[in-house]
């Protein structure tokens, strides 16, 4: 039996070495440049990193990966896991003019885990030579381009004594409501995620064989939980392949993700929710006459809330082009838990619910999906830690083998994450901070427990009143809403609703306003403080795509939105 993700790579580069294990498409299209490592290579490659790190005495150690999208991380992260050193991903330095929130967040992420060297690309490398001016802990760090790591090097590899509580990578979270914190996975949490991928996604020898190994195509970035573990690392777990490209060749061009997917004619595929809808505005004549979506199994959306018009909308538009509505995948997962906690059912229609009567059925509650086997998922009272019943709206709690063993160097919030009891259920579990409810085995998440409202002692869930807005008229950006409460001095806690807007309709600022607070005070009850039209791209989003209402509402207390008209005050 497999004790880690190293023992696979070895079995599958000795008994299927010139499968392809992943192919990158370097410019984002199918008839481009293609890259591709066999498993033998990739084995090769990973083990001359693994051979170059226990040479400088760095095993029990972490190291900060930061490569530009390409095959390379993967051969640098997996050289880590060889070596028995913590692998740290993290987002490379982009452009010439290097975003100072991303430096500040390097810096953050290199004192935090305490990285004892970095692995990079050649390119990336450079240009941290560069930056030492505005990093000057680099220079206490050794760095190094993994593909100057010669094959030779990989002679010298030893095998490590790995066992499931290894820590195998820090995962960094996206931080949508606090700092970043490393959560501490090991191999045990990996291999289990694995397995609930597989069983959960349906990824049996017999899909596989039925696909001809083609498992995933995917844009998504590696350095995050989701694109890692699932694309990336189930490709490895099951000795399958896997298409990638970069994030930005896909914001470029959403169609590449799709001709991707009717070229390679993959198994599993998808995103969060904001990729569909940017898939939908790409969706001419022209684009559908050319794919094939017949094959496409699973298409998982997951990260940020999914919204049941989204659903809809992906299914009537793709349909012609053979995309079957069965393939839509809800699902539900955080770093903390690995990956993957719930997952629809492949083949079967999304579950929706509708929450008020006569709603909008755009409005409707998606379910995503049940949990994977022997993990356990439960509503609990976050005040009183006891569990509620079912239909009720709490947080999620989670128990099982995927969870992950902490946050890094980072003792009161492990205890307060990790560590949680509850009376009749053996265990510790892990308090997501996530709200849902369970109905039938489905789970319906609501909210972040943090982001909610309490306007005049009633809750509302900053989910629930975004998408009311963004349906209220069709020049606002699904999923680039952010709802908040200030302070009003006497006035109480009173709701501010700051959404991105089509530039085309800035001169309608006024109706657009009007409309969203009808809407708001229909559906929600709700009279709201101020409306403020921003302009596209500008609401501040976790690397997952997740907005930070958090950080929008400093930006909007601080004056530093890019506002598109001036607000409109209640």
């Amino acid at each position: 039996m497999a004790r880690s993700l190293v023992d696979l790579l070895t079995t599958y580069a000795t008994h299927q070495p010139d499968r392809t294990a992943y192919r990158y498409l370097a410019t984002g299209d199918v008839d481009g440049e293609i890259q591709e490592i066999s498993y033998a290579r990739l084995a090769t490659r990973s083990r001359a990193v693994a051979a170059w790190l226990q040479e400088r005495g760095l095993a029990g150690s972490r190291a900060m990966l930061l490569h530009a999208p390409g095959l390379e991380f993967i051969s640098a992260y997996l050289g880590c896991l060889a070596a028995g050193v913590a692998a740290v991903p993290g987002v490379p330095p982009q452009g010439r003019a290097q975003n100072h929130r991303a430096l500040t967040r390097t810096k953050r992420l290199i004192a935090d885990a305490d990285a004892k060297v970095i692995l990079g690309g050649r390119e990336v490398v450079a240009a941290l030579g560069a930056m030492a001016e505005h990093l000057p802990e680099l220079d206490a760090i050794p760095r190094v381009a993994t593909e100057d790591i010669l094959d030779e090097t990989a002679a010298a590899w030893r095998e490590p004594d790995l066992t499931a509580d290894s820590v195998a990578f820090l995962q960094y979270t996206s931080g949508s409501t606090s700092a970043p914190r490393g959560v501490v996975v090991t191999h045990g949490n990996l291999l289990d995620n694995e397995r609930v991928i597989t069983a959960r996604m349906g990824h049996t020898p017999e899909a596989i064989a039925a696909h001809d190994g083609e498992l995933f195509v995917s844009w998504l970035p590696v350095y995050h939980d989701m694109g890692l573990i699932g694309p990336v690392l189930n490709t490895l777990y099951l000795g399958a392949t896997a298409t990638l490209f970069s994030p930005l060749h896909f914001l470029q061009r959403p169609d590449r993700w799709l001709r991707a997917v009717s070229h390679y004619r993959p198994h599993t595929s998808g995103g969060p929710n904001f990729a569909y809808e940017l898939a939908l505005r790409n969706a001419g004549p022209q684009l559908l006459d050319g794919l094939d979506l017949s094959t496409w199994q699973v298409a998982f959306n997951g990260a940020e809330p999914v919204r049941a018009a989204t659903l809809r909308r992906f299914a009537d538009t793709f349909a012609p082009a053979g995309f079957r509505r069965g393939a839509l995948y809800p699902c539900y997962g955080l770093a903390e838990a690995t990956l993957m906690v719930t997952g629809a059912t492949p083949g079967a229609p999304p579950v929706l619910l509708e929450t008020e009567p006569g709603a909008h059925a755009d409005a409707a509650a998606v379910g995503c999906g049940r949990p994977g086997e022997d993990l356990t998922v439960v509503i609990a009272d976050p005040e009183r830690q006891e569990e509620l019943p079912e239909g009720e709206t709490g947080e999620i709690w989670v128990r099982g083998a995927s969870v992950a063993k902490g946050y890094w160097r980072n003792t009161l919030a492990t205890r307060e994450t990790f560590r949680a009891t509850l009376p009749g259920h053996e265990g510790r579990f892990l308090r997501t901070g996530d709200l849902g409810f369970l109905r039938d085995g489905e789970l319906f998440v609501t909210g972040r427990l943090k982001d909610l409202m309490v306007i005049d002692g009633r809750n509302h869930y900053p989910q629930d009143v975004e998408l009311a807005a963004e349906l209220a008229h069709p020049a606002l950006r699904p999923g680039c809403t952010a709802a908040f409460s200030v302070d009003a001095g006497t006035d109480g806690e009173q709701v501010v609703l700051v959404a991105e807007v089509a530039p085309e309709a800035a001169g309608e600022a006024d109706k657009i306003t009007d409309l969203v607070r009808a809407a708001l005070g229909e559906a929600h009850g709700l009279s709201v403080r101020e409306v403020v039209l921003v302009h596209p791209g500008t609401i501040p989003k976790t690397s997952s795509g997740k907005i930070q209402r958090r950080a929008s509402r400093a930006a909007h207390l601080d004056g530093t939105l890019s506002v598109v008209g001036p607000p409109a005050a209640g």
